[in-house]
């Protein structure tokens, strides 16, 4: 039942991008359309996932024993530019569009908070590897329903009745902190 209450935790309660409100760069960039929201949710899923596995099993074999943990942040920063090189190149090659629609936002998977952030707090919390697996994948579910739930607001505020000074990026700052009031909402339920 821990597991449970973990998942729903790192999906809702504590949604990485809107309750700590990390790994924003990719969330205001590719949420415009919600074809390459489901490729960057796609990517960000797979990406999450992989480091936290990586990083915590070079974090718990090898850093930790050998008291390198000083290490830990370049350690995961190359473990994480790995994985998204990899996801480069598997888009280049299978999905050519999907790659072009990313564009720039793809690379800043590199530096997203969000997914540094899950592997850091995996480390922090001193999860076990089942523990990670499922926080790792939830947390980045959550940001996946976070970022196809924007991308549909988005398109559908495309053709609406907006006022020109709140068109653009003023409009979506608005309804990302509304999003992020009713994520926050799902605190309640962790009492």
């Amino acid at each position: 039942m821990d597991l449970f209450y973990l998942a729903i935790s790192a999906t809702f309660v504590n949604n990485i991008l809107l309750a700590q409100y990390l790994g924003h760069c990719p969330f205001l960039g590719v949420s415009k359309r919600i074809e390459t929201a489901i490729g960057m949710a796609a990517a960000i899923i797979f990406v999450t996932i992989l480091s936290a596995i990586f990083t915590w099993s070079v974090f718990t074999f090898i850093l930790r024993p050998y008291d390198l943990e000083f290490l830990q942040t370049l350690t995961f920063i190359l473990i994480i530019a790995s994985l998204v090189q990899l996801v480069e190149i598997i888009l280049k090659k299978k999905s050519r569009v999907l790659y072009n629609a990313l564009g720039v936002y793809l690379a800043l998977i590199t530096t997203n908070c969000a997914v540094m952030g899950v592997a850091l707090l995996v480390v922090r919390k001193e999860m076990g590897f089942v523990e990670m697996l499922v926080f790792s994948s939830t947390s980045a579910v959550g940001y996946a329903l976070a970022l196809l739930l924007f991308a549909g607001h988005r398109e559908r505020l495309q053709i609406s009745a907006i006022p020109k000074s709140m068109q653009g990026t003023a409009i979506a700052l608005i309804t990302a902190g509304i999003m992020s009031l009713a994520f926050i909402g799902f605190q309640g339920m962790a009492g």
